[in-house]
């Protein structure tokens, strides 16, 4: 078998890889830091947040949330704060069944 080296994955994404991650501007990422105490980026000397694994699955969720479901930010909020394991599972359940949609989609096509 031939070596196939892993992909490095990042340790730390810049605010613009995440704002062109979901599609949406780098102003809206800062807004969200600011009001959801679930993301806490990591800032360098110049000031520059980085932000984790971690906060990137958690803006996935505040996406999910606030874009996709329509949840207005308080409700996205109280909806983390009571029950967070079960917003984390639909979120999870959710990406699950659009990638089993890609992939019909795509078999679809080659049909």
């Amino acid at each position: 078998m031939p070596y196939k080296p892993k992909q490095a994955e990042k340790i730390y994404y810049s605010i613009g890889e995440v704002a062109e991650k979901f599609n949406v501007n780098p102003s809206l990422i800062r807004f969200w830091e600011k009001e959801f105490d679930i993301i806490q980026p990591f800032r360098n000397k110049k000031g520059n947040r980085l932000f984790t694994k971690a906060d990137m699955d958690n803006f996935y969720i505040i996406y999910h949330l606030v874009k996709e479901r329509g949840f207005t930010l308080q409700g996205a909020k109280d909806k983390m704060n009571e029950n967070k394991a079960d917003t984390i599972e639909n979120v999870e359940i959710v990406a699950s069944l659009n990638r089993i949609k890609d992939f019909l989609l795509e078999l679809k096509e080659e049909l």
